[in-house]
């Protein structure tokens, strides 16, 4: 009875175990490879398969997804014979699970030598400054050739990334010091071209200042000309109005003169020669008012029996010493 207990329990273990062989269940994004006795047979793809236990038996799984591998720093040499470091991140997908198992032995070690030997081909031809500067044409030929050579593994190499590139640290030195010179030799241009736009701005300024002063002063000059004209004509109407005569005319005449005499620097007083007409036409004015006073002597009825028609002249038409002296009052 125990023996048959015991045979039971082990054909249950077995059936156990057969089943778990029989039912494989694969994620999502991948693939196994089913072998029989030892032969490639068929690739099991997501979802609920089934094999046969003891005979079938699941070499590999492969994750379908997209793979991102970074390799460490690969020294290179450019053509102007500098090493420099260059670390690269690959982004791969297995597209054929069978190729990528069977075609090579190790698909990540295989790209990352392919990888290394091809970077150091591109960047052999190309200088340092160039190396630098062309990022995307070394990714572009970079992927080009790891996915032509990549394809009969049933891998698709989807992009390539230069993380760094790495020069000596005496390059980096020079480097350095040569963006620090064109630095400040572009901050002295930008400073100097700011010190002449601003001289160019003020001698704009100074140009438009003075333009519109000498305009100001050229409409204040017409201006100050058009109202002493029109002063002038309105005192020369207000004369014409008034119809002067010569003795007032005259007598205004000799009022301006003590204002020709005034200053402490005038040392020469120069009388115009218009100051006898002046004082003829004021002598006639007073020589008239003084024959209509009483007790006024006008010089007709002088000592020397002179004319009285002829204004207080002596013989001989020469002016007679008491017209003479009555004169001098108004003078002074």
């Amino acid at each position: 009875m125990n023996s048959i207990v015991i045979v039971l329990i082990i054909l249950v273990v077995l059936v156990f175990i057969a089943l778990i062989k029989t039912i494989q269940v694969i994620p999502q994004a991948s693939a196994a490879i089913v072998e029989r006795f030892g032969r490639y047979t068929r690739t099991l793809n997501a979802g609920l398969n089934i094999v046969v236990p003891f005979i079938d038996s699941i070499r590999n799984r492969i994750d379908l997804r997209e793979q991102v591998v970074p390799f460490p720093p690969q020294p290179v040499i450019t053509q102007d014979n500098l090493v420099v470091n260059i670390d690269t991140v690959i982004y791969y997908q297995v597209t054929d699970a069978r190729a990528a198992t069977y075609e090579v032995a190790s698909y990540i070690q295989a790209i990352e030598q392919l990888t290394v030997t091809t970077l150091r081909n591109i960047i052999g031809g190309m200088d340092l400054e160039r190396t630098l500067t062309s990022r995307e044409e070394i990714n572009a030929a970079l992927r080009g050739v790891l996915d032509e050579a990549t394809g009969k593994w049933g891998i698709r190499v989807n992009r390539v990334e230069l993380k760094a590139i790495e020069p000596p640290t005496s390059i980096q030195d020079s480097m350095e010091k040569q963006m620090r010179a064109d630095r400040d030799k572009r901050a002295a241009i930008l400073t100097a071209e700011g010190i002449r736009q601003s001289q160019i701005l003020t001698a704009e300024g100074e140009k438009q200042s003075a333009i519109l002063r000498a305009e100001g002063e050229s409409k204040a000059a017409a201006l100050r000309a058009e109202g002493e004209a029109q002063a002038v004509r309105t005192v020369f109407e207000a004369i014409h109005a008034g119809d002067p005569d010569q003795k007032l005319l005259s007598y205004q005449y000799l009022q301006m003169l003590p204002k020709i005499a005034e200053g402490d620097a005038n040392k020469l007083w120069i009388v115009p020669s218009e100051i006898g007409d002046a004082l003829k036409g004021l002598s006639g004015a007073f020589g008239n008012v003084g024959g209509g006073m009483p007790g006024f002597n006008t010089g007709g009825n002088s000592g020397n029996g002179g004319n009285s028609g002829n204004g207080g002249s002596s013989q001989g038409g020469i002016p007679s010493p008491a017209v003479e002296r009555r004169e001098e009052p108004p003078v002074s």
